[in-house]
């Protein structure tokens, strides 16, 4: 009956209120259900129901577990009360009418003020709901028969009727058989009384009466106070724990939010404090990407980055090897890298890497800061271990955790409810806890302590405060256009100095950044970055196909300062020896036109290990492989390149090696609830479907007598001309067992020997075989 009245509630529901509905808890139209009736069967199901009440609040969750302890509907004047008498302080209102309208929103509670109800399959989820345990006919419902009514007897003498319902109705009003107890057993009361309900104790099912009770346990078991589950666990009954209570169903509760906590800041230095971090972040994943271009570490066989890889990346990006780990997360979240690269695998840019450089730095954070707030993968799991004591590596399967973009989202809307202001972890733990009660556990709070580390250190956060920018991403404005003036303006030029170094006075442009790292080594960062040029960064330069004067012509354009004398001598010096010896494959061959320098190769000591032979005045062989010979020759002071089978120059390119990536995870919702749109053709959807299904006919009788027979012919041109009339015709129809059945229709079409009608005795549409019916009658 109470779902029938759920259904017409929902049915009456305006389309305002439906949207609503379904733009709150979206799994209601995941599928879209084809009427209304299903949607209220939907929202009524135990799953669906867990999530929904896992979305409320402390206060809002109070009041339906005062509604769930009920057994009738409840008034909102009786609902102010009972809700009033728990609150610490201050009154129910305007917080009760809140909760209301937000319920109804959800619909977990329907009906009028007066007589306010939970929706079907609610008290089912809510397990002790306000900590008080089953009613005194569940709580008993396993006990023998004879058990109960010796129990009945002692505590209800004189009455009659079945032993579980005389003992419910003693415990409905439990006071007299409370104060009959000892002062121990009232002690063990009070401590189930607030919850939780549940207790241990040994031999819980034993056999006890009154006038035998020894022990403060066997006077609350003889008396029914205490209720056996199982062999050494017991419960409080309901009753009972309302009147420990006083009538209250909670204590202290509160209708407002805890303040939230910590040090003020000011906004403008949050703001571009957070801008730095946020640039400083996206340099951090465009560097770590083109490093994986030259030198991309494998995949291992478990999946994965390797422990020693993540080393080698957090100290080439200069960073602790946990943000390391977030880096090259919120990368792969991206789709910005990716497994690639043959049989073993690599970890390798993607193709959209190259279309996220070419972005503005703006534009490319919000893209790494949304990848990092939607993603199911929880970097922050890094070095530690799983359930099999097996290091969690990043970039491996096991870092996916469900619940990680929900607290992500909830810790960002924590700050952003303090604008100005940095809370303490403690704070965001108890805030988090009262807008989430049913949401908590250990990874819940380590998942928390991981959001605001991140956020901080992707730029979201600045000084513990939200940014601006990060309020917008959060919001889903546009986090770009808060974030883009905040940044520092990127240099298009450097100081050169004749100790071989440049200065570079602040972040530089993309080209320029990609020129330095090519062909100079970061010496040191900070304000100003200083890169060092050397023979190796040279030659790295010259082998990713630039010419000497190419390189000297970009350093002179980007400079301040006149290019160095000794960087010109240089840079001349090693492009002069660049590429004089060349290394192709035999296993592996050396090829020189200067015969006098494969001599000089032959007669070095430390080429005994390559076992060189002469096969010409200008070609040695060697049983080593050509990377391999290429970087012993390096070693020993040379200068040769690698040559390919037909004998041209093998280039190496910083950007030259891509894989396939994925494209990225978004989220389907906004920060509000389902897009507006889908949640109004979902509407419109229902609406159109319930009336179809409020419009359907209902089965009818088939009339009594003989059953309509005839010849084929007549037979399909009857039905021919019911068609084009559209009446209704009686026909026997012969089932798959050849038992004979009467069927009224109401043709629709034949094709391919068969008939599609509307079937009103079976109330829906089916299809008939032509050979299987055995004649038609007019109706």
């Amino acid at each position: 009956m109470a779902s029938m009245e759920f259904t017409e509630w929902i049915r009456g529901r305006t389309d305002a209120q439906l949207r609503a509905l379904v733009s709150a808890r979206p799994e209601l139209i995941t599928p879209v259900p084809a009427h209304l009736e299903g949607l209220a069967g939907r929202a009524a199901s135990p799953s669906a129901v867990a999530r929904a009440l896992d979305r409320l609040d402390r206060f809002t969750l109070a009041v339906v577990e005062t509604l769930a302890v009920r057994e009738t509907p409840a008034s909102k004047e009786e609902l102010r009360a009972l809700v009033g008498a728990a609150l610490a302080e201050g009154g129910p209102e305007p917080a009760l009418s809140s909760a209301l309208d937000r319920l109804r929103d959800l619909a977990l509670v329907y009906g009028p003020d007066d007589a306010l109800d939970l929706g079907p399959g609610v008290r089912k989820v809510l397990d002790d709901p306000a900590g008080l345990g089953p009613r005194a006919v569940e709580a008993f419902r396993h006990h023998p028969p004879e058990q109960l009514d010796e129990m009945a007897d002692d505590v209800a003498p004189g009455t009659e009727g079945p032993g579980k319902e005389r003992l419910a109705a003693a415990l409905s009003e439990p006071g007299p058989l409370v104060a009959e107890v000892s002062a121990e057993a009232r002690g063990a009361l009070d401590q189930l009384a607030w919850g939780p309900p549940t207790g241990r104790v040994p031999n819980a099912r034993r056999e006890v009466r009154v006038a035998s009770a020894r022990s403060p346990i066997e006077e609350l078991l003889a008396r029914g106070l205490l209720a056996a589950t199982g062999e050494e666990s017991v419960t409080l009954p309901r009753e009972v724990g309302l009147y420990l209570r006083g009538g209250r169903v909670h204590r202290d509760l509160r209708a407002t939010p805890p303040p939230l906590e910590g040090a003020g800041r000011d906004r403008a230095l949050a703001g571009r404090t957070a801008a730095g971090q946020a640039f400083t972040f996206v340099r951090a994943v465009e560097e770590l990407c083109e490093r994986w271009s030259v030198d991309p570490p494998g995949v291992l066989r478990t999946g994965g980055l390797g422990v020693r890889d993540l080393k080698r990346a957090a100290g080439e990006l200069d960073v602790p090897e946990w943000v390391a780990a977030l880096v090259i997360e919120v990368a792969h979240a991206a789709g910005l890298v990716a497994a690639g690269g043959g049989v073993d695998g690599e970890w390798l840019p993607t193709q959209g890497y190259d279309l996220w450089r070419v972005r503005s730095t703006a534009e490319r954070w919000v893209a790494l800061a949304a990848a990092w707030l939607h993603t199911d993968r929880v970097p922050g799991l890094v070095g530690e271990r799983d359930d099999r004591d097996r290091p969690l590596n990043a970039l491996h399967a096991d870092l996916r955790r469900a619940s990680a973009p929900g607290v992500r989202t909830a810790t960002l809307g924590v700050l952003a409810a303090a604008p100005g202001l940095a809370p303490s972890r403690e704070s965001v733990l108890a805030r988090l806890e009262w807008e989430q009660p049913r949401r908590r556990g250990p990874l819940r709070e380590q998942l928390t302590e991981f959001a605001l580390r991140e956020a901080e250190q992707l730029g979201v956060t600045g000084l513990g405060a939200m940014s601006a920018h990060g309020r917008a991403l959060l919001e889903g404005g546009d986090a770009a256009a808060a974030l883009a003036p905040l940044l520092p303006e990127p240099v298009d030029h450097v100081l050169l100095q004749a100790d071989l170094t440049a200065v570079a006075p602040g972040p530089l442009t993309s080209e320029l950044n990609r020129w330095m790292a090519l062909s100079a080594d970061v010496e040191s960062k900070g304000g100003a970055t200083v890169y060092r040029f050397s023979e190796t960064s040279v030659r790295r330069a010259l082998d990713a196909g630039h010419g000497a004067e190419e390189l000297l012509g970009v350093l002179a354009r980007h400079s301040a300062t006149p290019v160095p004398q000794t960087l010109s001598y240089l840079v001349t010096d090693v492009a002069r020896r660049h590429g004089r010896i060349r290394v192709g494959t035999a296993s592996a061959y050396v090829r020189c036109d200067d015969p006098a320098l494969l001599d000089q190769i032959t007669a070095d000591r430390r080429a005994a290990t390559l076992r060189l032979r002469r096969l010409a005045p200008t070609v040695l062989a060697s049983r080593s492989s050509r990377a391999a010979l290429v970087d012993s020759l390096r070693a020993m002071g040379y200068a040769p390149v690698a040559e390919s089978l037909d004998g041209d120059v093998l280039i190496s390119q910083l950007d030259s090696r891509r894989t396939e990536g994925a494209a990225p995870v978004r989220g389907t919702s906004t920060a509000n609830g389902l897009d507006p749109e889908v949640a109004a053709a979902a509407v419109r959807a229902l609406r159109a479907g319930d009336a179809a299904h409020l419009a359907r006919r209902e089965p009818v009788d088939a009339p009594d007598g003989r059953l309509p027979r005839g010849p084929a012919t007549a037979t399909i041109s009857a039905l021919q001309d019911a068609i084009r009339q559209g009446v209704r015709v009686w026909i026997g129809y012969l089932d798959s067992q050849g038992n004979a059945t009467s069927r009224i229709l109401e043709p629709a079409r034949m094709e391919g020997g068969y008939l599609t009608a509307y079937d009103e005795t079976r109330a829906a549409v089916h299809r008939f075989a032509l050979h299987r019916i055995t004649g038609v009658a007019g109706l």
